[in-house]
């Protein structure tokens, strides 16, 4: 089982989630940044980005791993929803999946059609907005496998939503290129664990690891754990020759 995060450890990986926004506003980074960010906070299968267009009506995504159907839906049908005028509700902090009523969710195509044939068991979405009132966009994140979100890590990604805001909302933000959902995430793992899969295979110890990616050792320990468990994986030896046979290298 991976060790329980710390209220401590969330919040220094919200830190990073700040920074990666702010980097993103101002042009110097990617959104998909963020989402790697996000990943330290609560450990995702799928997440997503998504600006809201008012001439087009409709959602583009920014940065995110949902699968080309589920995406799809994001972009060009969740704004029809019956859940969507709940999210969009300013005084709301984010609508987690299992705080959806059951009438609500056997209503919502986007939980019949999407998210049930994924797996999906929790997850939040979060409507953005802007300074000024303007929705400016979502925030999508999904869990297939139970798991306890912690009170402090759900708090985080409410006091995040202006951040995410402003880089959502940011013109310097480039427009998505289209990849392969599984192209883009081999093994179905988190863009932050890909990072800690690429260290595997330099031989670094958790502390090394922890030092580049400047995260907790504890976190990378619970970022193998995944690791090992999504690959059917026996150890980080093994994980580490499943890297170079992707041909996954750590950033220099």
């Amino acid at each position: 089982m991976a060790a329980e995060r710390s209220t401590a450890d969330i919040l220094d990986a919200a830190v990073h989630v700040r920074e990666a926004a702010r980097n993103a506003t101002s042009g110097a980074t990617g959104v998909d940044t963020v989402l790697a960010a996000l990943s330290e906070v609560m450990a995702y299968d799928h997440a997503s980005l998504a600006r809201w267009d008012p001439l087009r009506r409709r959602h583009t995504t920014l940065a995110g791993s949902y699968p080309d159907d589920a995406t799809a839906y994001i972009e060009t049908r969740l704004h029809h929803d019956p859940v969507f005028p709940v999210l969009r509700s300013p005084a709301r902090g984010g609508l987690w999946l299992r705080d959806v009523p059951g009438q609500l969710l056997a209503a919502s195509p986007g939980f019949q059609e999407v998210l049930r044939p994924l797996g999906v068991e929790d997850g939040v979405a979060q409507c953005l907005f802007a300074a000024d009132g303007r929705y400016v966009g979502m925030l999508n994140v999904s869990t297939r496998r139970p798991r306890r979100t912690s009170d402090p890590a759900r708090a985080v990604v409410t006091l995040l939503t202006e951040a995410l805001a402003a880089a959502v909302g940011s013109p310097a933000c480039a427009p998505p290129r289209r990849v392969a959902a599984d192209a883009r995430r081999p093994g179905g793992l988190s863009p932050r664990e890909l990072q800690v899969l690429a260290e595997l295979t330099t031989g670094r110890t958790n502390r090394e690891i922890a030092e580049r990616l400047h995260i907790t050792p504890r976190t990378v320990g619970t970022h193998i754990e995944h690791i090992l468990a999504k690959l059917d994986l026996p150890n980080r030896a093994a994980a580490a020759a499943r890297a170079a046979a992707w041909g996954i290298e750590p950033s220099r």
